[in-house]
């Protein structure tokens, strides 16, 4: 007995060493956190300040939302850091504790995730400096407030379960959602995943934190204009994330997760079962994470993402134009092409030259860049 307690006891300090180790990692990160602009490479340098030329959602002269943005992210980490030590002490190596840690760290991709799908972040927000080579692949900044993956990726599971639980019991034993339970929690997220990705990110692109720089105009609401959003597309896409996430964490009838079992079959690591669980759990995000963008990266190949959100709205960088559409649409530079935008977007010789037609009809965000 007493050789248990010393082992509780030095795993629970472990534990917090280990916590408070990897939160002093973060703040010392965070060192290196700027706003504003430093790379003449994504800078205007005609322009000094941060002007915008829309009034964003909840914008004004008392509010600073990139302000509550970055502070509010950084509150809201800490706190969940110390929920999740406080949650291993109790009951290590949970499942859910694990999805968290793992639809966290698959953030390392986010650059990748932002140039897909044209994700131009607003440089008011903390960021890595933008000269870094790999954060670079962002189309302006790679900012702090992605930390919060799991908030976003890992949060429809509890809803969906709570439903499926509710179904479940209200059903005889040979119901869809007793025969199907994976089927039937998948069917739950993405419904639910979708309508939550919806309502955030209509919200969070009406505030001026991003902007989706082209999208295909068909499947997309608002279109053209600078919160334009690719419902269809994104809406869908990030549940090949979300679904995963939450039925790798389904408990069948002997207790055990799917993750678990997925674990046992592949007799992977059986003398570390936690470590085995949360690597399967990683591996599979890291790889539905790549499926989401090569998803948007087909449809920038494609070059169907023809509709550009005007006006521009961070007037302190350069126009991202990788395809040439926002100067052939009127808008003003000076534009930069970005990262990887050769054979990765269909375009061997890179940004093509654009010499926007007369007959173009209106030019309409010339108009709206005055």
């Amino acid at each position: 007995m007493a050789q248990n307690r010393n082992v509780a006891s030095s795993r629970n300090t472990v534990v917090w060493v280990g916590g408070i180790t990897l939160i002093a990692i973060a703040a010392c990160l965070a060192t290196f956190f700027v706003t504003g602009l430093s790379s003449e490479r994504v800078a205007n340098l005609a322009v000094s300040g941060a002007p915008r030329p829309v009034d964003f959602f909840l914008a004004s002269d008392t509010i600073d939302f990139t302000t509550m943005a970055n502070w509010g992210t950084a509150a809201v980490m800490l706190l969940l850091s110390v929920a999740w030590i406080i949650g291993w002490r109790r009951y290590p190596g949970h499942p859910v504790l694990l999805m968290a840690l793992a639809s966290t760290l698959i953030v390392w991709q986010d650059p990748i995730m932002n140039w897909a799908p044209y994700a131009v972040y607003n440089p008011e927000l903390w960021h890595f400096p933008e000269h870094w080579p790999y954060v670079s692949l962002s189309p302006t900044v790679e900012p702090f407030i992605v930390i919060g993956y799991a908030m976003f990726y890992f949060l429809p599971y509890f809803p969906a379960n709570w439903v499926l639980k509710r179904l479940q019991a209200k059903r005889p034993m040979d119901a869809f959602v007793w025969r199907h339970p994976l089927w039937s929690m998948a069917g739950l997220i993405l419904v639910i995943g979708f309508t939550f990705d919806m309502m955030l990110e209509i919200t969070l692109v009406r505030t001026g934190l991003y902007i989706y720089s082209q999208v295909i105009p068909w499947g997309s609401l608002f279109a053209g204009e600078y919160y334009q959003f690719p419902l269809i597309w994104e809406s869908t896409f990030v549940c090949f994330v979300m679904i995963p996430a939450g039925v790798l964490c389904y408990r069948d009838d002997t207790g055990k997760t799917v993750a678990e079992k997925l674990t046992q079959r592949l007799n992977f690591l059986q003398r570390k079962p936690t470590l085995a669980t949360f690597l399967v759990m990683f591996g599979i995000l890291n790889i539905s994470y790549f499926m989401y963008g090569g998803a948007f990266g087909i449809i920038r190949a494609s070059g169907l993402a023809t509709s550009v959100a005007c006006p521009w709205p961070y007037p302190e960088t350069k126009v991202y134009d990788p395809q040439g559409y926002y100067e052939a649409n009127g808008t003003p530079g000076p534009y930069f092409e970005g990262k990887w935008n050769h054979l990765m977007t269909a375009q061997p010789d890179g940004r093509p030259t654009v010499n926007p037609p007369v007959e173009y009809p209106n030019h309409r965000c010339s108009e709206q860049s005055k």
